[in-house]
């Protein structure tokens, strides 16, 4: 028995139909004859490339141009989970 070929938006199309399906993958894939190997890395890239972006971009702040008087400053920056990265100059 030779595997079906399918195209991107093939396996797109059947990834949006087992969602509005409200079976399990497994069931899914046996009902509709699909590899169930396949389904799945089919699904997480389409999944994962339909969610937003989680991660911010990334900002560099100079501190070389913090310049208050005497040339002194102070940050905390709380991490969360009671971590905090303490970064000063004197």
């Amino acid at each position: 028995m030779n595997p079906t070929r399918r195209t991107p938006a093939q396996w797109q199309s059947l990834v949006a139909q087992w969602q509005q399906s409200g079976q399990s993958a497994t069931q899914f894939c046996k009902d509709n004859d699909i590899g169930y190997a396949s389904f799945c890395n089919w699904r997480k890239q389409f999944i994962e490339s339909s969610e937003p972006e989680r991660q911010a971009p990334s900002q560099f702040i100079d501190l070389s141009a913090l310049q208050p008087q005497g040339h002194q400053w102070h940050i905390v920056l709380s991490l969360g989970n009671g971590v905090e990265l303490t970064l000063s100059q004197s």
